[in-house]
Order: structure tokens, then sequence, then C-alpha cells
């Protein structure tokens, strides 16, 4: 990875600068540092302003080569965060394309009045020079105290992280102090160039797996009791927001992407049904809820009471308006 950075860097190898605003979130980490929930945030702020596109690569899908996204596609089809993004924002475009230029070339043939697309993973990609690279780091565990896999977690080592425009400090406590944000800064040592940034997640109202067959949206209470199972990277942070808002917890977890099959399904069915209460829910994230939806495992799963907790994200303090301001001030200056 050192010498193949290397290679980009002294122009060995070349990346690609397109002449229109290309924004890309990624990290240094294997995962967990919640880039779905930002590339939402992103949308989010973007969908008033200007003709948008996202484009990943499809993590885990069973077909190739450049693909859009539509709703009747499934997680097998095109990855479970494209999947994500297309159910949430019907409008959007989305994509998939293990080649990114050749992806962003596509969509701009097919697309013309695109205004600015957003690569989801792609920070390793250095085919492509973005306009302006997002970099997100876990609260938790900060890129700059980690090592290379397979000692740690990191896809590349630490100084890597100099390509990027902004660090976004993730996963913070929802109360965090100037303090620790002044700590954090002088430990990362960004670039004069970086602007750093602290985001936190916010949780919103259970929402039903299956739709029509419970209500739509319900809230945790003490008296609940809940089967939670994840297929996530780091799914710490959610039960510890749920811990203090149910009578009980039973945690299933599952790796990262994990496609479930019938014994999964069964094994989830069977804690379930060992809980004691009254009020007995199955929970899970948005993103494994996506893969949850064959017609097999929504046959054993569709009469209980299945829901998905929604999550997005929030900055810290003046740290919202000022990352709002850069990624809208980009976006125009470069279209």
């Amino acid at each position: 990875m050192t010498l193949r950075n290397f290679l980009y860097d002294i122009g060995f190898f070349s990346s690609k600068i397109h002449d229109f605003p290309v924004i890309s979130v990624g990290n240094l980490s294997m995962g967990g540092t919640g880039k779905s929930p930002h590339v939402e945030y992103i949308i989010r702020l973007l969908k008033r302003k200007s003709k948008i596109a996202t484009l990943s690569r499809g993590y885990g899908r069973n077909t190739t080569g450049f693909l859009e996204v539509s709703r009747n596609h499934s997680f097998l089809d095109v990855g479970d965060e494209p999947k994500v993004f297309k159910d949430n924002y019907p409008y959007l475009n989305v994509f998939v394309d293990a080649n990114r230029n050749r992806g962003i070339r596509t969509i701009r043939e097919k697309y013309p009045e695109t205004k600015c697309v957003i690569m989801d993973d792609a920070f390793q990609h250095r085919t492509i020079k973005p306009g302006l690279s997002i970099l997100l780091t876990d609260y938790s565990k900060l890129y700059i105290k980690d090592l290379m896999l397979p000692t740690g977690g990191l896809r590349e080592p630490h100084w890597g992280a100099q390509r990027a425009d902004i660090i976004v400090v993730t996963k913070c406590p929802p109360i965090f102090s100037p303090v620790d944000a002044r700590a954090i800064r002088k430990q990362l040592k960004a670039k004069p160039y970086q602007k750093v940034y602290f985001s936190y997640l916010s949780y919103n109202n259970i929402k039903p797996v299956y739709k029509n067959e419970h209500p739509k949206s319900i809230k945790l209470g003490k008296e609940s009791d809940i089967l939670l199972f994840t297929g996530i990277a780091k799914p710490s942070i959610l039960e510890y927001h749920l811990k203090d808002k149910v009578n009980s917890i039973r945690h299933l977890r599952f790796g990262d992407h994990h496609n479930f099959m019938i014994n999964d399904i069964q094994k989830i069915v069977k804690e379930f049904e060992q809980l004691k209460g009254k009020n007995k829910i199955i929970l899970t994230t948005e993103k494994d809820s996506v893969r949850l939806q064959s017609s097999g495992i929504k046959e054993i799963l569709g009469g209980k009471p299945i829901y998905f907790i929604p999550v997005q994200v929030q900055f810290h303090g003046k740290d919202k308006d000022e990352f709002d301001e850069q990624i809208l001030e980009y976006v125009a200056r470069n279209k």
C-alpha cells in the first residue's frame, strides 16, 4: 500500500480529475465509521440545490459492471448500502460500479444534468482525484492510534489521511466538550488545508421491517424486551443507546454485511421466543433490514414484531453550519 500510494503521489500512476463536483466519503479503517449515514447527510444537504447521484462499489452484490439501482433491485443485485439509499431517497440516482471512473463517465453520459456525484467508500480509489475528499474516523479508535492489517484495522498507513480535505471524527458522545475536541485535533495533527469536524449518531423511532404488518412507527419503552441482531461492523453504540431505554436486551452479533440464511433466521426466532415479557420486539438496523426481504426469510419473520431503527448524523455545535457551508460552497464553486 505504501508503494502504491507513493507511485500515485509522484505521478507514475495517474489520477483522473473530473470537471464537475465529485465528493468522496471514505475511511482508512476496514469499516464501522458510519459512512452510509454521512453520505445520507450530504444527500439531504444537496438535494434541493443540485441534481446529484451516488456511486458505490456495491459490496457483496452478485452482479458486475455498471448498474443503475432501482427500487425493484434486491441487495443481492446492488449491495445493501445502495439499496438503502434508493429506498430512502427514491428521487435520487443511485449507481454501482467497481470502476469508479467508468461509473462517473457513464453517469454523465446518461444523465448530463447531474451536478455532483457522491462516491461512497472511495478513499483508496486513487484512480480518481475527487474535488472534495472526506475522511471519517471513529471517535473510539482514531486512525492515528490504529495499525495496518492484520495487526490492526487500517487498510493503509495513517499518513494516508493527508489526502483528505475534511476529517470527520464520527460516533462522538452526544454530550461533547470543546476540551475533548481540542485534544483530538492535537492528536490528529491536521494539515493547514484540512478541516476537522465532530459528529454523532442520532436514532429515530423504530419502523417495521415488513410494511403494513405492524404499526408504522413506535417508541421503545421501559416495558420493552428486545432481541437485537446486527450485521454491522461496530454495533456497540446502538446497544449502548438502547440499554437505558428498554427493560432488557439480548444481542446476536453477525459479521459486517452478513448475508442472512434460513438457519440464521431460525436462530433469531428461537432466541426471540425465549424472551420473557409482554412487549417483546425483534430489532435490527436499517442496513440489515434490506437483507431480510427474500420470500423464505419473510415467511418466517413476517408474523413476528420485527422492526429496524433508523439512524442519522448530527454535528456538534458550530460544526454543522461550517460543514454544510464547506460542502455547499465547493459544489457551487465548481458547477
